[in-house]
């Protein structure tokens, strides 16, 4: 298996939805609007095995001070194999001046997140309107 890692916004709905529902989460049951939003995001990284997605981080920012990670997910088959750790490397890389990086993580993930150089925000809590389910 050699990985692939790619800059781009351009997916089919069918890959994303492949990789979203890999990973229980809801958003992956609207494919089309995932498609389209990953084309409004300012950095989108992929890694692929093959012609499988099978990872991606997609973040936005304000151009100059600070950038907030939105998706982060790697297919299941694939964990344990650093995927998620290279994406968040490339996009620390990628807002190494800003003064912010930020990410709202589940529960479960906040021990892999502070692996990687985050931590917990004393005094903020993540805040969210939403129809998702997951």
């Amino acid at each position: 298996m050699e990985i692939e890692y790619r800059d781009t916004h351009e997916f089919t709905p069918a890959e994303l939805e492949r990789l979203f529902l890999s990973v229980e989460w809801s958003s992956g049951h609207f494919p089309d609007k995932l498609a389209e939003a990953m084309k409004g995001y300012k950095t989108v990284y992929s890694a692929y095995d093959g012609d499988k997605l099978v990872g991606m981080i997609c973040s936005m920012d304000d151009g100059v001070m600070n950038a907030y990670v939105h998706y982060l997910l790697v297919d299941p088959e694939y964990h344990g194999k650093s995927i998620g750790r290279k994406l968040v490397e490339m996009t620390k890389q990628h807002y190494k001046d800003y003064m912010r990086i930020c990410v709202i993580a589940y529960d479960t993930a906040v021990h892999f997140y502070e692996q990687c150089g985050f931590a917990i925000s004393e005094g903020a809590s993540p805040m969210c309107i939403t129809s998702l389910w997951t």
